[in-house]
């Protein structure tokens, strides 16, 4: 058998067309056949392979790693199919030699011809890269980051990344109140959405324009033209951190020493709504309407505190550590002046029997069921000075001139450093 070869290569600009003409002389043999064919695709691979490491010298060169990796692709690509074909390529193409070339090639046009290098993006990094990137950003970094493209958007905008800065800032003062607060403001702005895209339908109901509005073409632009005003998703982590920080929204939490320099409210800590200032980086409070002041301003963070217990201000504290109270114990006791008022909590030691001798050995005050209540920010013999309840009976018990005194909370190591540092000055009358 003798199979002629009729090739006709011709160059221009850097383009190689080839024409193949197989011409058996012999009756055909399907064994000669794939070896024609195999030798014909090794051709095609080593043309290509040449086209785009010619056009690496005629254009600005990208990465070295982005253009080997172009040249790995395309020939693996034609290999992988031709193995495909069940031949035996592998000592046909020699896949080896096929390789070599594009590294060498590859080192030469980085030396002889590449002047200048793009910059990497960010977003050629690896995901995990990237990830570390963003996780070290601040808010206003990460804001400044979902403004540069779509796929940035939406990297900066998730959960993952708002989630520790709110932790982070804000975990002291929000709680599951806080949160049901923020639930509440999030369907509220839903309800507006949805009354807006409502009203529009309603319009082109209204002037006979209905049928436009079946469109989906045409409500896909109106839906998405509201989404862009406000593409950040209500209900996202970071729309919250950024409503707090912004004072557009209120939160409870609770305020330490009411109206801060007032002695009727010394060691106390109230309830109230407040919303954050950056400018100044306080708080502005709204406290119950009942009381002389309702608002209050310029509150510094070491006042506040998230709510200890999830019992509203109007109701009776379910008091818990009864039992065990015994003389050196630090709580907070609810106390309202009036019936209608809220409730605020506290500060009081648990103090000894007039008949204990004080003596640690001998004192029984921990089985007796009066407990003695004192409040020592006040003057011995003033009468808020102490009080006196009955552990096993207690109730919200008082008057209408000595105020009302609720539930009771045993504190902890950190809440009782915290009362201290609050300490007035001198002592109340």
């Amino acid at each position: 058998m003798q199979v002629t070869f009729l090739t006709y290569i011709s160059t221009s600009h850097g383009c190689f067309i080839c024409d193949w003409f197989l011409c058996p002389t012999v009756p055909f043999d399907p064994i000669i056949w794939q070896l024609q064919l195999c030798t014909m695709f090794y051709f095609i691979i080593s043309c290509v392979s040449f086209i785009l490491l010619s056009k690496s010298f005629t254009h600005k060169p990208q990465c070295p790693w982005k253009e080997e990796m172009k040249l790995l692709l395309s020939s693996s690509f034609l290999v992988s199919w031709i193995k495909e074909t069940r031949l035996n390529a592998t000592s046909l193409l020699h896949v080896p030699v096929l390789f070599m070339p594009f590294k060498k090639m590859g080192l030469s046009s980085k030396v002889e011809n590449v002047e200048e290098e793009e910059d990497i993006s960010l977003l050629d990094l690896p995901d995990l890269a990237l990830e570390c990137i963003l996780d070290r950003l601040l808010p206003s970094g990460l804001c400044s980051m979902a403004a540069v493209c779509t796929s940035l958007r939406d990297r900066c905008r998730s959960d993952h990344f708002w989630d520790k800065h709110m932790k982070h800032k804000w975990g002291r003062l929000i709680d599951d109140a806080a949160y049901r607060e923020w639930q509440r403001h999030v369907s509220s702005r839903k309800r507006l959405i949805f009354l807006d895209q409502s009203k529009k339908k309603g319009f082109f109901e209204s002037t006979g324009l209905q049928g436009v509005w079946t469109f989906p073409w045409f409500r896909s632009k109106l839906e998405s033209s509201s989404r862009s005003r406000s593409s950040l998703p209500v209900d996202s982590i970071m729309a919250w951190y950024l409503s707090l920080e912004s004072g557009k929204i209120w939160f409870p939490a609770q305020v330490y020493n009411r109206e801060n320099g007032n002695v009727g409210f010394m060691l106390s800590c109230y309830d109230a709504l407040l919303r954050y200032d950056s400018q100044t980086d306080t708080f502005q409070a709204r406290y119950s309407p009942h009381g002389r002041r309702t608002q209050e301003e310029n509150i510094e963070w070491d006042r506040l505190r998230a709510p200890p217990v999830d019992t509203p201000p109007h109701d009776l504290h379910v008091s818990d550590c009864l039992n065990e109270l015994k003389p050196g114990d630090h709580i907070e006791i609810q106390w309202r002046r009036k019936k209608e008022f809220p409730h605020g909590w506290w500060y009081a030691v648990i103090s000894h029997l007039e008949q204990c001798d004080r003596n640690e050995n001998h004192c029984c005050c921990h089985h007796s069921d009066m407990v003695i209540l004192e409040f020592n920010q006040y003057t011995p013999g003033s009468r808020w000075r102490r009080m006196v309840i009955n552990r096993k009976e207690h109730q919200e018990e008082g008057n209408g001139v000595d105020g009302f005194y609720g539930g009771i909370r045993k504190l902890n190591k950190e809440e009782i450093a915290r009362w201290k540092r609050l300490w007035p000055t001198q002592i109340l009358e």
